[in-house]
């Protein structure tokens, strides 16, 4: 029988414990572990080892410390348990630390063992606190940077510079990789740069291409949606507008007999009596106008020559610098409907050649001061065939235009060649009126009559002149204190020395007193308000306006002194630029179309050509920019023409009873006077005599007689030899009038044939 098991002992109590081992939760003294520490220290052969054992210190103490919280934990959780754990014994510091397995002296020894532990943790944790303090100086100090950032991040890592593998490798070793690290950083950094460079360029090319986008959305060429269209029977017509300027026609032009097809225009139409322009009454200011709808001093071109402040330039109307958009102000039409989507055709129209706000007409036409007038027409009708909505395939580029504006110089230019009065200006205006007969048979002929609108204006009116009617500026003022003069025929002056302006004013004005025939004004001062010539620093700030018919000349453009001794005759023989609400100055405005649902033949009161830029952007269905004009579509008759509405012819400007022939008149001529009639009493007031110059004399009887050069109109390079000569044709049949006009039909197809035919050749003969 096996002997009974001694029970009082167990394995686990501590008498069974060999002596030598020690629990893992044994402690080692202060002294111990200061020693070893002092060992370590004393044999340490650098800085790094002394850093690295410092280092594995304070992380063992760290864990040892986790390790007794953590059991001192697990003890307090234990001791509210009635039966303790077996695992917990196990996990507890000692088995005679084992509640129910030691006598109360033994728990006292405890306590007391216990106190003396709490101490030496006390110490220790201060010890490292030291140690851990002198570590963070050196870093500060320099002397280890890699340490000082593990150390405020929470505690070191292995691997580091200054963890376990500075155990194995020397300072130098740390110093090595220090350096390839910092080229390594160097090396990252470029290649950041070069990335940021990169992705900096895939930036800046989608800004481009968004702009290019913007742009091109700002200049498309599409078609504007929800418009009324209307159909001829072949093809599909949105709102379509016409216009055609034909500059220098007088209003009283139409008076004379010799435009029946623009009278019948009207007559089936709307229109006022006449038109005025805006102040100064010449071309390239009242042109803008038109299709702005602004007063020359709002959009700027406030001249046909003028010199700006800012710019220190001057604008000069036949230079090609002109045609920057520097000049021009506003908005004009072509812009306006394309930007609405509406495309346009601008044929020569002045300023149209500008790049005005980097929007250009889809048909542009450049200036060409000889083009044949059945070209024009020509060049019309072929932008009217264009392909419209009702054809699938047709390339958008090549689309029809809606908008399609003319310009048409032929009476401006003979205007001033031979005046406003002369037999060669009355031919000119009837192969005017020819050409707007062709173009109407070209409407009819495609059954457009009623589908398309069709405007028709001019720019300003004209005045005869006279050598007797100049003014020398040398004998007025001292030029020498002149630097810039604008304009002609009146004048803006900019003095050199602004403080002489006013004494300028005072010696011009009292000259006025001895010559009433022209007027002196200061911009700031007393300008006329109706001129609406004075918000603008481009105009001078003093000028001189001759009456209608009246000159302000150089001596360089002519010597008035000197050509009345030689009996010259002044040139050019018509003028305009004169106050614009003045008789002669009158323009004409026509329209007929689905926007003008009239009676035919009315008639609305007289208004300023800033209102042309509103009718015509609503005959289109486009929204117009701000402007100074009033009048919107519908207009308001206010009647019918008739005879007793039609204004009186107005009179010319007084003319000289005494004529002087030119020098190339034999001298043994002297001048003659046209007398009074015979029938004539003392006392009884002549009736009104109209002289003929020689000059218009010569040229009535022979066309190929070419004038002297005109001050400020371009020439022509060769006399026009084939001008017929069309005289009042009052005295007339009505079947000697029906054969001169189908004569001059047929007499102008064949000149338009011809010019074709040569130019044809000549395109030919360059290729």
């Amino acid at each position: 029988m096996t002997p009974p098991r001694d029970t009082s002992s167990s394995f686990l109590s501590p008498s069974n414990y060999d002596d030598d081992v020690s629990s893992i939760h044994s402690e080692r003294s202060d002294q111990e572990t200061d020693t070893e520490d002092d060992e370590v220290l004393m044999g340490a052969r650098t800085s790094a080892d002394i850093r690295a054992h410092d280092r594995s210190v304070l992380i063992e103490e760290e864990e040892r410390d986790k390790l007794l919280e953590e059991s001192s934990r697990r003890g307090r959780r234990g001791s509210a348990m009635s039966i303790p754990g077996p695992l917990k014994k196990l996990f507890s510091k000692s088995f005679s630390e084992l509640p129910g397995t030691s006598s109360n002296a033994e728990m006292g020894e405890m306590s007391e063992k216990g106190g003396g532990k709490r101490e030496r943790r006390k110490r220790r944790r201060a010890k490292r606190k030291q140690k851990k303090d002198k570590l963070m100086s050196d870093a500060q100090n320099g002397e280890d940077g890699q340490l000082m950032y593990e150390m405020e991040e929470g505690g070191m890592k292995d691997g580091s510079a200054t963890g376990d593998s500075s155990e194995t490798e020397g300072s130098d070793e740390i110093d090595r990789r220090g350096l390839l690290g910092l080229r390594a950083d160097k090396a990252q950094k470029r290649r950041s740069w070069k990335w940021l460079f990169i992705h900096l360029l895939i930036v800046i090319g989608f800004a481009i291409l968004l702009l290019i986008s913007w742009k091109l959305s700002m200049n498309r060429k599409g078609i504007k949606n929800n418009q009324k269209i209307l159909t001829n029977g072949t093809a599909l017509f949105a709102p379509t507008t016409i216009l055609i300027s034909l500059d220098g026609f007088r209003a009283d032009f139409l008076n004379r007999g010799i435009t029946p097809r623009l009278n019948s225009f009207i007559a089936k139409g709307i229109s006022p009596m006449y038109m005025n322009p805006s102040f100064p009454s010449v071309t390239f200011p009242n042109h803008y106008t038109l299709v702005t709808g602004l007063y020359p001093e709002s959009h700027g071109v406030i001249g046909n020559t003028f010199w700006d402040t800012e710019l220190h330039e001057e604008f000069f109307y036949t230079n090609p610098l002109a045609m920057l958009p520097k000049w021009w102000g506003g908005e004009p039409i072509w812009v306006t409907a394309e930007t609405q989507g509406i495309r346009t055709a601008i044929h020569m129209w002045p300023g149209s050649e500008a790049h005005i706000m980097e929007v250009e007409p889809t048909f542009l036409d450049k200036y060409f001061g000889k083009e044949p007038l059945l070209k024009k027409v020509d060049r019309v009708l072929e932008l009217i065939d264009k392909p419209g909505q009702e054809d699938d395939v047709a390339e958008v580029q090549d689309m029809r235009p809606q908008l399609i504006a003319a310009y048409v110089p032929n009476v401006d230019q003979d205007g001033h060649l031979y005046g406003p009065n002369s037999t060669e200006i009355r031919a000119t205006i009837s192969n005017v009126d020819n050409m707007l007969d062709e173009l109407f048979k070209g409407l009819e002929a495609r059954n457009l009559t009623d589908i398309v609108n069709v405007v028709i204006v001019s720019d300003h009116g004209m005045a005869t002149t006279d050598i007797n009617r100049l003014v020398q500026l040398e004998d007025i003022i001292d030029t020498s204190l002149v630097e810039h003069m604008d304009g002609w025929p009146l004048y803006g002056l900019r003095p050199k020395d602004p403080t002489h302006l006013q004494s300028l004013y005072d010696t011009l004005a009292e000259e006025a007193e001895k010559n009433p025939n022209y007027e002196v004004y200061l911009r700031d001062k007393n300008m006329p308000e109706r001129y609406h010539f004075s918000n603008n620093e481009r105009i001078a700030p003093l000028w001189i306006i001759p009456k209608t018919g009246w000159a302000i000349v150089t001596k360089s453009e002519f010597d008035v002194a000197e050509g009345k001794e030689k009996g010259l005759v002044y040139h050019p023989r018509g003028l305009h630029g004169y106050d614009h609400e003045h008789p002669l100055m009158r323009a004409i405005f026509v329209a007929r179309g689905p926007a003008f649902p009239h009676a035919p033949n009315s008639r609305v009161e007289p208004f300023q050509n800033i209102e042309v830029y509103n009718i015509v952007c609503d005959s289109l269905g486009l929204e117009p920019k701000p402007n100074n004009g009033t009048l919107r579509l519908p207009l308001k008759p206010v009647g019918q023409h008739s005879p007793e509405t039609t204004p009186e012819e107005p009179d010319d400007p007084p003319a000289p009873l005494t004529v002087t022939p030119i020098s190339s008149v034999s001298s043994s001529m002297s001048p003659f006077v046209v007398p009074p009639t015979a029938a004539s009493e003392p006392g009884d007031v002549a009736p009104n005599v109209t002289s003929i110059s020689p000059i218009e004399a010569s040229s009535a009887a022979n066309p190929n007689v070419r004038p002297p050069s005109a001050v400020g109109v371009d020439i022509l390079d060769e006399p026009n030899v084939d001008r017929p000569v069309v005289g009042d044709d009052s005295t007339l049949t009505e079947e000697e009038k029906s054969f001169w006009s189908w004569f001059q039909d047929k007499l102008d197809k064949v000149k338009g044939w011809l010019g074709g035919f040569a130019d044809n050749s000549t395109e030919t003969a360059n290729q």
